[in-house]
Order: C-alpha cells, then sequence, then structure tokens
C-alpha cells in the first residue's frame, strides 16, 4: 500500500493504524514522492491526500489513470462540498473518506477495494451484487448483464447505454451493475452500502448520495427517460418510466 499524506501526525498515526492492521504500507509525504514510488513498486492500493503541495493528490490521481493505471484509489479530503467529492471521482478516485474519520471507515472501504479488485474464484460471476438478477435482466453469458438499455460486459469491465460506452469509476461499475442485476427492485441504503462497501456507514452518510447523483449524471441523456430512481426513505431502483 502507497499512503501520501502531507500532515506528518496524520500520516504516522494512519501508517501505524494501517501496518497493525496488516497492511505493508510505504509512506511519503507529497505528490512528487507518491508518483515516484507509485512508479518505482506498484502498490495493491494507494490512499492519497487531496491537499498537497506542489502536485496534489487529485493530480497524482489523474496523471496515473492517464498513464492507464488501474491500482484502486482512496482519497482523503477535508472538502466537504459534493463538488469536491466529484472533483476527486472525476479524476478517477474509486472512493474517498472525508476528514476527520475514523480509522475503522478506512479500514472498511480499503478492504472493500480490495475485495473488487481480487481475482474471481472459478465458477464465480465476479458481480458485485451476487443477487439474482431481477426485473428485466436479460438470459445474456454470465460475463454479461443487460436492463432498461443499459448493457455491461463484467470481464472487460465496460458499459453502455444503447450505444453509448459508460466511462465510470470501479464503485460507479459495481454500483450500476447491482442496479442492473435488480431491475425494478427498490435496493435500501443498507443493502447497497453492504453489497459494495461492505459497512453500513449510517444514516448519516453521504457517500452513497454522492455516487448516485454522479452516476445519474453520466446515464442521463436529453430526452430519455431517467433511469435511477430514488425511493424516499428507502433507497434507489433502476428502471424505465
Amino acid at each position: 500500500m502507497l499512503l501520501a499524506e502531507d500532515d506528518r501526525a496524520i500520516r504516522h498515526a494512519l501508517e501505524r493504524a494501517l501496518t497493525l492492521e496488516g497492511y505493508e504500507v510505504t509512506a511519503v509525504a507529497d505528490g512528487v514522492e507518491a508518483l515516484a514510488q507509485a512508479h518505482k513498486t506498484p502498490p495493491d492500493v494507494l490512499v492519497l491526500d487531496v491537499m498537497m503541495p506542489g502536485i496534489d493528490g487529485l493530480q497524482v490521481c489523474r496523471v496515473l489513470r492517464a498513464e492507464g493505471n488501474r491500482t484502486p484509489i482512496l482519497m482523503l479530503t477535508a472538502l466537504v462540498e459534493t463538488a469536491d467529492r466529484i472533483a476527486g471521482l472525476d479524476a478517477g478516485a474509486d472512493d474517498y473518506v472525508v476528514k476527520p474519520f475514523d480509522v475503522e471507515e478506512v479500514f472498511a472501504r480499503l478492504r472493500a477495494l480490495l475485495r473488487r479488485t481480487s481475482p474471481v474464484p472459478a465458477g464465480g460471476n465476479g458481480g458485485a451484487g451476487g443477487a439474482e438478477a431481477g426485473g428485466r435482466d436479460a438470459q445474456l453469458p454470465d460475463r454479461q448483464v443487460e436492463a432498461a438499455g443499459i448493457r455491461m460486459d463484467l470481464q472487460a469491465r465496460r458499459a453502455w447505454r444503447g450505444k453509448r460506452e459508460l466511462e465510470l469509476t470501479r464503485t460507479e461499475f459495481e454500483l450500476l451493475e447491482l442496479l442492473v442485476r435488480n431491475a425494478g427492485i427498490v435496493l435500501d441504503h443498507s443493502t447497497i452500502y453492504d453489497r459494495i462497501w461492505g459497512y453500513d456507514f449510517g444514516p448519516g452518510s453521504k457517500n452513497l448520495a454522492v455516487y448516485v447523483g454522479y452516476l445519474r449524471r453520466k446515464l442521463d441523456e436529453p430526452g430519455a427517460p431517467q433511469l435511477i430512481h430514488t425511493v424516499r426513505g428507502v433507497g434507489y431502483v433502476l428502471r424505465e418510466d
């Protein structure tokens, strides 16, 4: 694991906690060091602070993604506005934690990222949801799912709405797959958190709402029906109205 955090106290505390949790951690203090280390010894996962001197975490993320590096990235941010979080997702980050954070939340998000990038056992379907396909989920090969005009190739990790290919981060892809596999079924917040992150962050978390909002921006088209619907007080459902 590569950890980049310019605040010395936070860096040392997080490095110690992650090490005690069983991770092999390389800790650096800025984006320049982070890029150099990532190129020298590619890590299994990166934890990047957004605000760092020189090259910040967003720039590190953009550079790695531009190079075709798909290593999962967790961003640490003190920025709480939705637009700031979306900037991280735009840069190619897979997930984020808002400071001040509970270290157990960091552990949970890392486990989820690493679980989704682990090799799928023989006979597994590779899906995020693991639920039975619902609604209009077509009878396609295991590597493909389709519903509501969305088609997904799970092995290639590609998705389309109609003929338009969608550019999705890892977390967005997993969330969309869960919704497609359960098209027409309302999934509650707890179920989605458990399936995607492996941990229910509670009613106060805005994480799911941010990802749903961002996924809608990528899915929606002028004149076309909205596909992801909010069921107030319950959760979300994928369907064509």
